[in-house]
């Protein structure tokens, strides 16, 4: 439990805060990632929306490379070698082939460092898209580091493992693969371990093994919500790691209710202490299993069963003591380390360790001009739901606030819903509290994290208990004299977006204003369109979601009841509306509707659509634009003053 001192004590007289633009602009460094040798650095650097590729000898201070990237949404980097970087993009596209539906299309390209040359990863291949269908593999053979990427061939008319040429980009067939393989594993030396197959129509998912020429299946299952999934090699580098439901399973570890298992050819199933918030760790060479990650509140907790990798961490953590050090990256000998940190005092913070020569240097800041006393203190709560559920969140209060009695409050809410909120440096939560607000940021029920039972309470409850956990959480900070209940608006984005909107919908007398970005207002059409795009109504992704917001079927009219978009005239606060016209998760009709019911109902409200915006807020000139929007909302309805 939070608990603060009653007794009165003078405020640290706060710094003027910086502007709004340094919380909404886009992390300076992203991508950090390590060489194999770690003689090498590279990472991303942001200057508004324009990005730039630096490769650094961190030993020597020297620049070896610098590309400019643009207006390119980078996603991931991966070294190939010492001398070459992929470059993992995504684009707002219609594809043809896809039948001219949007979506957000991953691309790759290969930078040549030495030469300082930038070839396209499957481009003029014949037949073949050159959209990525996954993540990079490297493996380091013989003749060198190898990537590999999956890839749909048109012609054929299913996905193919491509091992590509570093020079051109180009990529030749390595392992063909059947149209339903949804998960593929390889071992050290590049070749197939194991896949799985999934038939979205019945639900069927299958695990099978390399025979030298195909997959044969070991096992199978009937799943249409919750399949099991392949996650990577197990501890020999010949077994894999399973996340699935069998009946055999004796304590569920997932918050779906399956256990991690590691699985051999021979069918031995074999149960692993990994799932829900302890997730697997893989060796930098073999790729195999060797140590887990378990996420709490204070900080991510690492264990090793390779005992270099025991030993370099305790030296990391022990350098960084209280600061929740997180894994970056490292080289392949695991003696140049990457650490992440951010929290109290800490905007986002990249520590570059080099064990040989027992050095430590901070090699890039992700909010440089926002300063350790400009960031707000993060406090973890809890606190009990109107039935009894305990909820666990985050509290941010402004920079200076050491005895915080009737502030003001914004709810935070998370999308997903099945995702959760962390300890750390939130560049949403910390903006709103550097202009005098306290912030919320609530795990409620049917958040992740938590174990199945917590997420299991979620389903049929959007509009339900999981809004109500939100405002309970207003009534608790309430009832310890934190915040005045009287001067409370609610924020989010994606799920958050929709409860936001139901605030003052379904929830009503809680809130002075709510701002929903790229929210769900409609939930029977919301569902539609998915079917929609799947070109099949009955799919893994349409039951998920009829589970969670509570319909028996696609198109059951009763989850209306639960949809702000129809409730507008109920509305009991004023409402804005963002969302990017480029959106392919939800589509921007969502808040079309929602502002012409408002408008229809005489409701107050506003709606910004931000041009050339996608999902995930990822350009900083509508990201920004999006905050101070936000909070000038926010200033309107319930000043902090």
């Amino acid at each position: 439990m939070l608990a603060f001192s009653a007794a009165a004590r003078a405020q640290t007289p706060a710094q003027t805060p910086p502007p709004l633009n340094a919380y909404g602009a886009l992390p300076a460094v992203e991508h950090a990632r390590i060489s194999p040798s770690g003689d090498r650095l590279a990472l991303v650097t942001v200057a508004g929306d324009d990005r730039v590729l630096v490769v650094l000898d961190p030993h020597a201070g020297q620049i070896l490379g610098r590309i400019e990237v643009g207006l390119a949404k980078v996603r991931d980097l991966t070294w190939i070698g010492e001398n070459n970087l992929m470059i993992t993009t995504t684009s707002t596209q219609s594809l043809s082939e896809l039948g001219g539906r949007r979506g957000e299309l991953r691309l790759g390209q290969i930078y040549d460092i030495e030469r300082r040359r930038l070839a396209s990863v499957l481009h003029n291949a014949s037949g073949v898209t050159p959209l990525l269908a996954g993540a990079v593999e490297v493996r380091r053979l013989p003749e060198g580091e190898v990537a590999f990427v999956r890839a749909f061939s048109f012609g054929a008319d299913r996905t193919s493992l491509y091992r590509l040429d570093p020079a051109t980009g180009r990529g030749r067939e390595a392992v063909r693969l059947s149209d339903d393989i949804r998960g593929l594993v390889l071992d050290a030396q590049a070749q197939p371990v194991a896949s799985s197959t999934y038939v979205q129509a019945s639900g069927r998912w299958g695990l099978g093994f390399w025979n030298g020429r195909s997959f044969d299946e070991v096992w199978s299952t009937v799943a249409p919500l919750d399949p099991p999934y392949i996650m990577g090699l197990g501890r020999d580098g010949q077994s894999v790691l399973v996340s699935a439901r069998r009946e055999d399973s004796q304590n569920a570890t997932d918050e779906n209710g399956a256990v991690v298992f590691e699985v051999n050819a021979a069918g031995t199933w074999t149960p692993m202490p990994l799932g829900g918030r302890v997730y697997p760790l893989y060796h930098p060479v073999t790729e195999a299993l060797f140590g887990s990650a378990r996420a709490t509140d204070d900080g991510t907790q690492y264990r090793f069963l390779d005992p270099v990798a025991t030993a370099t961490w305790t030296t990391v953590s022990d350098a960084l003591d209280g600061r929740a050090p997180d894994l970056s990256d490292w080289s392949d000998d695991m003696q140049t380390v990457l650490a992440y940190t951010s929290g109290p005092g800490d905007s986002g913070s990249y520590h570059l360790f080099d064990l040989e020569r027992r050095t430590m240097n901070v090699v890039g800041q992700a909010y440089p001009s926002i300063t350790g006393d400009l960031v707000g203190k993060v406090t973890p709560i809890a606190y009990d739901a109107a039935d009894g559920l305990k909820i666990h969140g985050y509290l941010t209060l402004p920079p200076g606030a050491d005895s915080p009695r009737g502030l003001p409050l914004v709810v935070l809410a998370h999308g997903g819903p099945a995702s959760h909120d962390v300890m750390g440096f939130d560049w949403w939560a910390q903006a709103m509290a550097s202009r005098g607000y306290a912030v919320l940021q609530a795990n409620f029920r049917g958040s992740t994290g938590y174990g199945r039972a917590f997420l299991e309470a979620g389903y049929g409850e959007w509009g339900r208990k999981m809004q109500t956990d939100l405002s309970d959480g207003v009534r608790y900070l309430a009832g310890q004299g934190i915040i005045d209940p009287a001067r409370v608006c609610i924020v989010g984005a994606s799920y958050g977006g929709y409860a936001a909107m139901a605030g003052p919908t379904l929830d009503r007398g809680v809130y002075r204003c709510a701002v929903s970005v790229a929210g769900v207002s409609d939930l029977r059409r919301m569902v539609e369109s998915e079917a929609r795009d799947a070109a099949r109504p009955n799919n893994e992704t349409v039951r998920y979601w009829n589970r969670f917001m509570g319909a028996s079927r696609l198109g059951d009219r009763a989850i209306d009841a639960l949809s702000p978009a129809r409730l507008a005239d109920q509305a009991d606060a004023p409402i804005l509306l963002i969302h990017g016209k480029d959106d392919t998760v939800v589509p921007i009709e969502q808040s079309r509707l929602m502002a012409e019911a408002l408008q229809r109902a005489g409701k107050s409200h506003e709606f910004i659509e931000l041009q050339g915006e996608d999902h995930w807020l990822s350009r900083a000139e509508t990201r920004q634009r999006m905050l101070a929007e936000t909070v000038r909302f926010l200033q309107a309805y319930n000043p902090a003053n």
